[in-house]
C-alpha cells in the first residue's frame, strides 16, 4: 500500500475512494470496504482511502476525545490487508477543518485523488461546519465526472456497528461482544522494550510493550493470544495498565506473560489479541497477595484457553 500525507501531488491513477476515521476498522468498515474493492475492481481503479490524523474530535475537543482503538500504523495495517492500494493521511489541523465544501472537493478529492467513484458512510459530513453533505457531493459528482454511493450501516445482532459501540464494549471488559462488531479480536500492536523485572522477581516473567495509546479503550487482565513470534500464536496472560500495586506508572504499559515460552524477545514487535477479561486491574496491599493473585489470573487464562 502506498501512504501519501496531505495533498501537494496528484495520486499516480484515478481511483475509488472513501473517506473516513476508521478507528479500529470494524465490521461497517470492513463491508464498505468490500464494496470499494469490488468497484474498483470491475472499473480499473485504484482502492484508496482517506483518513484523518488527528482524529477530529482529538482536535476540536481534546479533553473530552474518545479513546482510540488503534493507532494510525495499526489503522493502516488493517487497510491495507482489506485492499486498500493507496492511503491518503491528511493532517487535521485548523486550516484543515476551515476548509469550505466545494474547496475539498475541488482541491482534494479532484485535483489530488483523482476521484471517479466515491463512497461514504451514512453519517458523514465534511468541510467547514459540517456543511458538506451526501447531496452536496452528488451534484459535485455530476460536475467532475466522479460517482457517489452512500453505504447504510451495518447491524450485527441488531446493533448498529460502529467504533463508539466497540468502545462501550471494551470498556464494558466485553471482549466476546467486541470481537462480534469488530470482526476479530480486539488487538494492539508494539515493541518489546526492557522493564524493571517486577514481574521477573515474581515468578512470571513479561514482555514489556510500551503502547502509544495514552488512554486505551480497555484496561485490567485478559487472556491473551500473541502473534509475531516462531511456532505461534501463543497464548498468555496480559496486564494493561498503571500498575497500582508495583512501582505505579505515569502512562499505561502492556505486560504479557507468555506460557510454556522462554526466550529473549526485545525489540521484537508483537500484535497482542485480547479474547477475555478475567479481572479489573486492583492495588494489591502486598507483593505476596499480588503474586498469589497473578498465579490464580495466569491459571484462569490456561483454563480459558482449554475450552
Amino acid at each position: 500500500m502506498l501512504v501519501f500525507r496531505g495533498f501537494s501531488r496528484p495520486v499516480p491513477r484515478a481511483t475509488a475512494l472513501t473517506i473516513g476515521n476508521f478507528d479500529g476498522v470494524h465490521r461497517g468498515h470492513r463491508a464498505l470496504l468490500e464494496r470499494l474493492r469490488a468497484v474498483a475492481e470491475r472499473e480499473g481503479l485504484a482502492t484508496a482511502a482517506l483518513t484523518f490524523e488527528p482524529h477530529p474530535r482529538e482536535f476540536f475537543t481534546p479533553q473530552a476525545a474518545p479513546a482510540r482503538l488503534s493507532t494510525l500504523r495499526e489503522k493502516l495495517e488493517m487497510l491495507a490487508e482489506e485492499g486498500v492500494a493507496l492511503a491518503c493521511v491528511c493532517r487535521f489541523n485548523a486550516a484543515f477543518a476551515a476548509l469550505p465544501a466545494q474547496e475539498f472537493i475541488e482541491r482534494i478529492l479532484v485535483g489530488t485523488l483523482q476521484t471517479r467513484y466515491l463512497i461514504i458512510g451514512d453519517d458523514f459530513r465534511f468541510g467547514a461546519h459540517r456543511a458538506g453533505s451526501f447531496a452536496t457531493l452528488c451534484a459535485a459528482g455530476e460536475r467532475h465526472g466522479f460517482r457517489v454511493e452512500r453505504m447504510e450501516s451495518v447491524m450485527v445482532d441488531g446493533e448498529r456497528a460502529s467504533s463508539s459501540a466497540v468502545r462501550a464494549a471494551l470498556a464494558a471488559g466485553e471482549m466476546e461482544h467486541a470481537a462480534r462488531l469488530l470482526g476479530r479480536p480486539y488487538a494492539i500492536d508494539g515493541r518489546v522494550v526492557h522493564g524493571d523485572k517486577v514481574g521477573r522477581s515474581l515468578g512470571f516473567a513479561t514482555a514489556n510493550i510500551r503502547i502509544k495509546h495514552d488512554n486505551p479503550p480497555l484496561t485490567g487482565v485478559f487472556a491473551v493470544e500473541v502473534h509475531g513470534l516462531p511456532d505461534g500464536p501463543h497464548h498468555g496472560v496480559a496486564n494493561l495498565g498503571v500498575r497500582p500495586s508495583a512501582n505505579r506508572l505515569a502512562r499505561p504499559l502492556l505486560e504479557v506473560h507468555l506460557f510454556d515460552f522462554d526466550a529473549d524477545i526485545y525489540g521484537v514487535h508483537l500484535n497482542v489479541r485480547f479474547v477475555h477479561k478475567l479481572r479489573s486491574e486492583q492495588r494489591f496491599p502486598s507483593f505476596a497477595a499480588l503474586q498469589a493473585q497473578i498465579a490464580r489470573d495466569a491459571a484462569a487464562a490456561r483454563e480459558y484457553f482449554k475450552h
